[in-house]
């Protein structure tokens, strides 16, 4: 089992690993829409633990999982709520419906507890998308994620592509490291605190020139190879990584289903029927501290026009 990419190339001996392919996208689907359906932090954090008993359970290596992690936390999270206090301080009261000032700055900055709590919500929320994507790429195997595809109504030949996309990211990865080190051995500097930024930068976008022409070439063998197996001819196909469905598939079917239609019952009631008033539940609001605001009022700049 490779988990340097995070992607597995063959089937894991855990639970999750061996349930079928059609299974494991169905738990994908569903768990995406229930995230996406809401900002409601007592569904999110369900959710997230649901995701990281099931990254647990399949023992990974840790290490790439912590890095893609850290590397989005401080480009999503600590830059872009920094962007956002000084853009649009009010994200909380738009979203939240109240705003209890904790520290006045100068001008219009300023923060309040229902920023705060947004800032934690969304936090939560792209946690719980992380590790639902972390999840599904440890237990699924391209071959599996294609034929999951194909049993949901997707073409045979759209899931093929996909699942060669998959399967390339090796071979891409060993291709630029090569071309890197063939490079550096001509004397290209790409690493090195002599070599400055720009440098760095122009023999980078140089190396991408033949990453770019040897991918295409590996594309051309590949297509080539599958038109003199006849690959398209028929209407359908079958899949030698599509298992029948065990016990544990139709235990893990029946609650997936339960999750799905608890998201409809969720959306249809508290998004339509008996809505919050805010987008953003909060633990120490009642409806009728909650204020309807218009965002488009709250930027700044289209104060300029008004005056």
């Amino acid at each position: 089992m490779n988990n340097k990419l995070v992607i597995n190339y063959t089937p894991g001996p855990t639970f999750l690993h061996k349930l079928s392919g059609f299974t494991k996208v169905f738990l994908f689907l569903v768990m995406t829409v229930a995230i996406i359906s809401t900002f409601d932090i007592r569904l999110l954090i369900p959710l997230l633990i649901i995701n990281i008993i099931e990254i647990v359970s399949m023992k990974p290596n840790y290490k790439p999982i912590i890095f893609m992690f850290l590397l989005s936390f401080i480009m999503v999270t600590v830059i872009g709520n920094i962007m956002l206090l000084l853009v649009s301080p009010d994200a909380g009261l738009n979203n939240v419906g109240a705003n209890h000032i904790l520290w006045q700055g100068p001008g219009r900055l300023y923060i309040s507890k229902e920023l705060l709590w947004y800032i934690f919500v969304t936090f939560i929320k792209r946690t719980t998308s992380f590790a639902s994507v972390i999840a599904f790429a440890l237990m699924t195997t391209p071959s599996e994620f294609a034929a999951g595809l194909n049993k949901c109504g997707l073409p045979y030949k759209v899931c093929t592509i996909i699942s060669l996309a998959y399967r390339t990211i090796p071979d891409i990865a060993n291709d630029f490291i090569n071309i890197r080190n063939s490079m550096m051995m001509r004397g290209v500097e790409l690493t090195g605190k002599r070599t400055s930024l720009w440098n760095k930068l122009k023999n980078t976008v140089v190396l991408l020139v033949p990453l770019i022409f040897t991918a295409f070439g590996k594309v051309g063998n590949i297509a080539n190879a599958m038109d003199l197996r006849g690959y398209g001819k028929h209407k359908k196909r079958t899949w030698y990584a599509e298992k029948e469905p065990t016990k544990n598939d139709k235990l893990i079917r029946t609650l997936v289903i339960l999750l799905l239609l608890g998201t409809i019952y969720y959306i249809v009631v508290y998004r339509f029927v008996n809505p919050w008033p805010a987008k953003f539940w909060c633990p120490w609001l009642t409806r009728e501290e909650i204020q309807v605001i218009n965002p488009i009022d709250t930027i700044f700049f289209i104060e300029w026009f008004r005056k």
